[in-house]
């Protein structure tokens, strides 16, 4: 060990007796240290933008509503439902939450839609009651302020976060609200912030802790819950499991309604045919994946019904299409950057190997005055080894400050994303190493095998 720090000592001092030499000589190491992690950044970064697309798109997304009714479902021999329902509740959140394996967030929905007031001016939209975990599942940025948050949820806060159009059309564009009130049928809620979202029918949404809507509602029930699957693609088994689920929770519920419907001579297509999966009793509740709803939008009820038979999987086929855009447009980015680096690299290498060469030469007396005082031909190639490995570090580390430098200016200036991560740096460290070593070695080896006597001779 002692003689490792002697070497470095020695190393140190032989690359700073030319400078320039020795910064030019690092240059390759510098710009190919600098692409590698550039590259890994990029790489990080498109991956999780392709993830927080895939998310905020609702490839993941399931939906429940409260009720059940299929308009047309007569004519298609599809069962009708049994209409409107009150029967859907927090509980059944909390229970999708618990018991569904794969889900990340379940969301609770109160719907209202009527004239939100603020600053003397009126806008008719909707009014969406939900709990802190939305904008988590949509992956929203915040134009202004923040979203509410659990406690102010379960203390039934009276606050609001804005859509960005009603903020327009309420406060102005170039206001900015938070800190200011609306009112929604004469009560006041303080705005804490203003989502920024492409989708059209959020932007014209207000969002309020549901238990607040449900007080000005004066209802106990929710309208529906939105569920978020941990994995995109796997949307269509959780749409299964939670109506599953809430088949077993709604049991009695349902059984009640049908023998109301029996006793009363009413029950027509409200049953589903035997082999469709719902268990001899139609459902008191509508379970869709966003896909789903997203391709039937608009269809009439046979056509969606032969659709959906069609693509059972649709949420899967989404994905699939998408991981396969994200590996071609991956591995074209990483292909020229590993290139580059792979070049860089190489040049690097042989920058290294070349001085070191020089530096052989050069120090041919002063070897040969080292062995004859005792140095080994081991203790020669270790010091020659080192410098080569000090040069290729060195030239690492600045590569490394090199690639943050050029991963932030990316993100800056053409608004790219870059995720720089702990394995970049380390892998940065490592092939600096390898390069060092490597290329190395060869001028370390001849510098050993000098012959002292001739190597003394030496002018």
């Amino acid at each position: 060990m002692p003689l490792l720090f002697t070497s470095i000592r020695l190393a140190a001092r032989a690359l700073a007796r030319n400078t320039l030499r020795t910064l030019l000589t690092m240059l390759g190491m510098i710009i190919g240290v600098g692409a590698v992690v550039t590259m890994v950044a990029l790489g990080n970064g498109a991956q999780r933008t392709v993830e927080k697309d895939v998310r905020s798109a609702g490839t993941n997304l399931v939906h429940v509503k409260a009720g059940n009714y299929t308009r047309g479902g007569e004519e298609s021999n599809i069962a009708s439902g049994l209409g409107a329902a009150t029967t859907l509740v927090v509980a059944d959140a909390e229970a999708i939450g618990r018991d569904v394996a794969g889900v990340k967030h379940a969301a609770p929905a109160v719907r209202l839609r009527g004239w939100i007031g603020g600053e003397g001016k009126r806008f008719y939209g909707q009014i969406l009651g939900t709990d802190a975990s939305l904008p988590l599942i949509y992956v929203w940025p915040f134009a202004r302020g923040r979203f509410f948050d659990e406690s102010q949820v379960a203390s039934r806060a009276t606050v609001a976060v804005l859509g960005s159009t009603v903020r327009d059309r309420l406060f102005g564009d170039t206001i900015n609200p938070v800190g200011r009130s609306i009112t929604i049928r004469d009560r006041t809620f303080a705005v804490v912030g203003v989502t920024s979202t492409a989708d059209e029918e959020q932007m014209e949404t207000v969002f309020v802790p549901y238990p607040s809507l449900q007080d000005l509602l004066g209802i106990s029930h929710l309208h529906g819950v939105t569920v978020e699957a941990a994995q995109a693609g796997d949307a269509s088994r959780i749409a299964a499991d939670v109506t599953a689920l809430l088949r077993q929770r709604h049991a009695p519920h349902i059984n009640a309604a049908m023998n109301t419907l029996r006793r009363g001579g009413v029950l027509g297509n409200q049953m589903p045919q035997a082999g469709s999966g719902g268990g001899g009793a139609p459902d008191d509740f509508t379970v869709k994946t966003q896909a789903s709803e997203a391709l039937t939008k608009g269809l009439y009820t046979s056509v969606a019904a032969f659709v959906l038979a069609n693509m059972p999987k649709l949420d899967e086929v989404n994905l699939q299409e998408m991981t396969s855009t994200l590996e071609r447009a991956g591995t074209t980015m990483t292909a020229l950057l590993a290139g580059i680096a792979a070049i860089s690299l190489i040049v690097g290498g042989i920058g290294i190997m070349n001085i070191m060469l020089v530096a052989v030469t050069e120090r041919t007396r002063e070897i040969g005055i080292r062995r004859a005082v005792g140095a080994r031909a081991r203790d020669v190639l270790l010091q020659f080894l080192v410098e080569a490995l000090t040069l290729s570090m060195v030239g690492g580390a600045i590569g490394l400050l090199v690639g943050f430098a050029a991963s932030g200016t990316l993100t800056w200036a053409l608004e790219w994303p870059t995720a720089v991560s702990a394995s970049s740096v380390a892998l940065a460290f490592g092939i600096a190493a390898a390069i060092g070593i490597f290329f190395g070695f060869y001028p370390a080896r001849k510098a050993a095998a000098l012959d002292p006597i001739e190597a003394l001779r030496y002018e």
